[in-house]
């Protein structure tokens, strides 16, 4: 059963309204239009936790939950994008050193609550420290994760920076992601290192050569612009 709370401004308008449960609390915020009240409801991961890490088949991949998948390049801020996502500075590991992550990473999103999910983080790509096979070693694992059939997917996240924009990896795979029928969002972040004029240059530049049919999303992990549309793309 849910209360639902609502608090009315001077001209008796829903200023905000909140959902209660047992184990969660959801605010949403409201207006009037003509007799109708207009909501957005903003989700809140309230409960995340690390599970396992794999670097191949494993039960995991086949569990109930749906894998919400992040990807991207090494030091474009994936793992701190997540933990801005889930609410928490240190769940999923940061560090100095790109290319760290060297497996597949599994976190359980609001575990027992509507939308139980996984939150799968892969290891980034493309960092030149790093030694060619290595490279190639972290490209064949992520490509199998897309291509295997072995895992529930239901979104994908991919991460750019949005001042250096897209690389060949990226292309390969949006090619990837689009040949296997995976449902995804590009997001370009750190757009707070960009002043205005350079948002909008870069922004553009990447919108044209993707084309019209894939969603772009300007972040920005570091100060939070842009959270609430990745988790209302998401599904929280």
């Amino acid at each position: 059963m849910l209360k639902i709370c609502v608090n009315m401004d001077k001209r008796n308008n829903p200023a905000m309204i909140r959902i209660v449960d047992l184990k969660s609390v959801v605010k949403i915020s409201g207006r009037i239009t003509g007799n109708l009240i207009i909501i957005k409801i903003i989700m809140e991961v309230i409960k995340a936790k690390f599970i396992k890490g794999i670097v191949g088949t494993n039960d995991i991949l086949k569990d109930k939950q749906d894998q919400i998948a992040f990807i991207g390049r090494s030091n474009v801020g994936k793992s701190t994008l997540i933990n801005k996502l889930i609410g928490s500075k240190g769940l999923v590991k940061t560090s100095g050193q790109p290319g760290k992550t060297q497996q597949i990473n599994f976190f359980l999103i609001n575990e027992d609550l509507p939308g139980e999910k996984y939150f799968v983080d892969l290891p980034g790509y493309g960092y030149a420290k790093i030694s060619q096979k290595h490279r190639e070693k972290m490209r064949k694992m992520i490509l199998w994760y897309f291509i295997s059939g072995e895992a529930n997917i239901k979104k994908v996240v991919l991460i750019i920076d949005a001042k250096s924009g897209l690389k060949d990896f990226d292309i390969e795979m949006i090619n990837v992601l689009r040949e296997y029928g995976h449902d995804f969002i590009i997001i370009a972040n750190k757009v707070d290192k960009l002043n205005q004029k350079q948002y909008h240059k870069n922004l553009m530049e990447i919108k044209d050569e993707l084309g019209e049919d894939i969603n772009i999303l300007p972040v920005s992990a570091k100060t939070g612009r842009g959270r609430e549309k990745v988790l209302e793309w998401i599904g929280i």
